[in-house]
């Protein structure tokens, strides 16, 4: 049996930040993405009840899997109704096949089992010629009609320090944003980047007592602990104008530039460094495959494609450089660590009579103590 409060959202990055452990949380999410699924399993979650198929088939989304491993049940693809019904701070309790809100059953669900999540991957990965196809005409379809917007330097906003010469790090939230970015700390500690911080990657960058200098997005997935905490902040606003973003700055007191631009805040943020002349760009958590954009609801990256040509020189992609460092250090290291820092010791008591009587007394103890 699963029994929690519902804590119920549209958008999972937002839910996420209400969560707590052992709540249910109730999304509406289809393809349920790698981050959103390793948000979820952080905030340590009795149950996920999904509005939508967590794997739709389209193609090999991560997240279900995660849950799984982490032991969270996904009861899966109860619909748009009963999602509507399910209200905020329900008690939802789940028992065999049957869904009961406030102790009243309300209809049948079933949990997305790790057996049926295995099989529905491999059957999305079947189908990724297909995915990729689309993809690739859209891709090319948008680049073509984006190439001038992207190619000819824009009227960016001054940034309020400067950029010109230094390094830049880049901070998104993509796929082990967070642990590469603590596999990075040294670099940032010692160099002092300047950091821009792409919507929830500013909040990344708070968790690890790092304050963003810059503040990049349509600002729908980071705190206002953020925003306030920032030197400057840049609003991404549609081409036609739109700018909902602008609206939060404003309630906040805050003042902001806006900047239009058909790409994505990733796309913004290296244009913005590039442009200012950096002289190197590290990112952190950066979209840049296929399955990277179908988990943001992508069709095509056209403009990340772009940017990525006419800045790329200047790019060092932190995704993964955690995983170069896991295992690395053998027991066999920390014992010849061990030895060599132990010698000189050694060598140093066997010529000092003083040494010498200060370790039988030490040993005396021990033995004293243990009792032998």
């Amino acid at each position: 049996m699963i029994k929690g409060r519902a804590k119920k959202d549209i958008k999972t990055k937002n839910l996420v930040n209400r969560l707590k452990p052992g709540d249910i949380a109730v999304i509406k999410h289809e393809d349920i993405d790698e981050v959103a699924a390793v948000n979820l399993a952080e905030k340590r979650v009795k149950a996920i009840v999904n509005a939508c198929l967590s794997i739709s088939g389209k193609y090999p989304n991560q997240g279900p899997k995660i849950l799984s491993q982490n032991n969270i049940p996904i009861i899966d693809n109860i619909g748009n109704e009963l999602f509507d019904f399910i209200q905020e701070n329900d008690i939802l309790q789940w028992d065999g096949n049957k869904l009961y809100i406030n102790n009243e059953i309300v209809g049948q669900a079933f949990i997305l089992t790790e057996k049926e999540i295995l099989k529905k991957m491999e059957d999305a990965a079947d189908n990724i010629d297909i995915a990729l196809n689309k993809f690739i005409n859209n891709t090319l379809q948008y680049a073509h009609k984006e190439k001038d917007v992207v190619l000819t330097p824009l009227k960016l906003p001054r940034p309020k320090q400067k950029i010109q010469g230094k390094h830049v790090l880049v901070v998104i939230r993509g796929r082990n944003y967070k642990e590469d970015l603590k596999a990075i700390r040294s670099y940032i500690e010692e160099v002092k980047p300047i950091m821009i911080g792409v919507d929830g990657g500013g909040d990344a960058l708070l968790d690890y007592g790092f304050k963003p200098d810059i503040l990049i997005g349509d600002m729908d997935s980071v705190s206002d602990k953020c925003i306030r905490n920032c030197k400057q902040i840049i609003v991404h606003a549609y081409p036609d104008g739109r700018c909902p973003g602008m609206d939060r700055i404003c309630k906040l007191g805050l003042t902001a530039d806006i900047l239009s631009y058909p790409g994505t805040s990733e796309d913004i943020a290296l244009i913005f460094a590039y442009e200012n002349k950096a002289e190197l760009i590290v990112t952190v958590g950066s979209h840049t495959n296929m399955i990277d954009f179908l988990e943001k609801g992508r069709p095509g990256m056209a403009s990340t494609l772009l940017v990525r040509m006419k800045v790329g020189y200047k790019i060092v992609d932190a995704k993964g450089v955690n995983e170069l460092y896991k295992n690395q250090i053998k027991p066999r290291y920390v014992a010849a660590l061990f030895a060599a820092a132990l010698f000189p010791i050694v060598l140093i008591s066997r010529l000092s009579p003083q040494i010498r009587e200060i370790y039988r007394l030490l040993a005396l103890k021990i033995r004293l103590f243990l009792g032998c």
